[in-house]
C-alpha cells in the first residue's frame, strides 16, 4: 500500500527546456507532420503564423513532466511496472514555445485506494510556468497502482 501520508505533498519544482528537435520528433510521431500543421515543425511556418518559434504541441507537457514522474513514483515505493496510466487533463493559460525554459510544480492531491486495494489511485496536478513566471498550464493526471495480494496490506481483501 501506498502511504496515504503522501496525499498533498508539494514535490520540488523542475525545470525542463523546450528543444526544436524534440517538438519536431514529437509532431512527426502524433501525426502533425504533413497534416497542414507546419507550425509543429517548420520555424518559418511558425513565424508566419505569429509565433517567435516552434509551439508546444498539445500533451507534449505531459511528456517532459512524465520523465521527471518515474523517480517520485519509486520515492514513493511504487513499483512502476504495475502503473497504469488513468486520465490526464489540460488547461493551457498560454502557449510555451522552442527555447522556454518552463518550470514544473506537482502536487500529489490524493492517494485512494479502489477495487478493495487491488487498484490505488494517485491524483497529481502540476502547475507549468514560464522563467519568469507566468503561466502556461496547469496537468492533471490519475495513475492507477496495479497491487497483488501481497501487497495490498490492510487496504483490503486479497
Amino acid at each position: 500500500m501506498i502511504d496515504a501520508s503522501y496525499a498533498g505533498t508539494r514535490v520540488p519544482p523542475f525545470t525542463a527546456d523546450v528543444e526544436r528537435g524534440r517538438l519536431r520528433q514529437f509532431a512527426a510521431a502524433v501525426g502533425a507532420v504533413g497534416s497542414g500543421d507546419d507550425v509543429f515543425h517548420d520555424v518559418a511556418a511558425a513565424r508566419a503564423a505569429g509565433h517567435p518559434d516552434l509551439p508546444v504541441p498539445p500533451t507534449f507537457l505531459f511528456g517532459l513532466e512524465m520523465e521527471h514522474s518515474q523517480d517520485l513514483l519509486t520515492d514513493m515505493g511504487v513499483d512502476v511496472t504495475r502503473v497504469l496510466h488513468i486520465e490526464q487533463g489540460f488547461v493551457y493559460h498560454g502557449t510555451a514555445h522552442a527555447g522556454d525554459r518552463l518550470t514544473f510544480a506537482p502536487v500529489i492531491v490524493s492517494i485512494r485506494a479502489h477495487r478493495g486495494g487491488s487498484l490505488e489511485l494517485i491524483t497529481k496536478d502540476t502547475s507549468v510556468t514560464r522563467a519568469d513566471g507566468s503561466p502556461v498550464a496547469d496537468l492533471h493526471q490519475v495513475l492507477a497502482v496495479r497491487n497483488t495480494p501481497d501487497t495490498r496490506g490492510s487496504g483490503g481483501p486479497a
